[in-house]
């Protein structure tokens, strides 16, 4: 994980999922186990909060997780909720390496 925070708004996206859309003082690794590592705690975040995998498929060419946590694609996540404007994910490093990450209302 970077030293710095990842902050990204959750944008739903209807009949394909939620997209990602970072603040601009976001911090993304660039190393990618890092990568993999914020992207599973992005994930674990999101089904606690009660988001679950949209039946249309990924697609692996577009959906990466870097263009996913850029904000570049959509995720395969729904809500029986939206996220509203307000809604956000939230993410800070911690020394196990593993981000702590949560979906924060703003």
């Amino acid at each position: 994980m970077t030293t710095h925070s990842y902050v990204a708004r959750i944008v739903d996206v209807p009949d394909h999922g939620i997209r990602l859309e970072p603040a601009d003082d976001s911090g993304r690794p660039d190393e990618p186990t890092a990568t993999n590592l914020l992207a599973m705690s992005v994930a674990l975040a999101l089904g606690a909060a009660g988001y679950r995998h949209h039946p249309e498929p990924r697609d692996p060419e577009l959906q990466t997780l870097d263009s996913l946590l850029a904000g570049e694609s959509v995720m395969p996540w729904v809500s029986d909720t939206s996220a509203g404007d307000n809604t956000y994910v939230v993410c800070t490093p911690a020394s196990t390496g593993l981000p702590h990450c949560q979906v924060e209302h703003r």
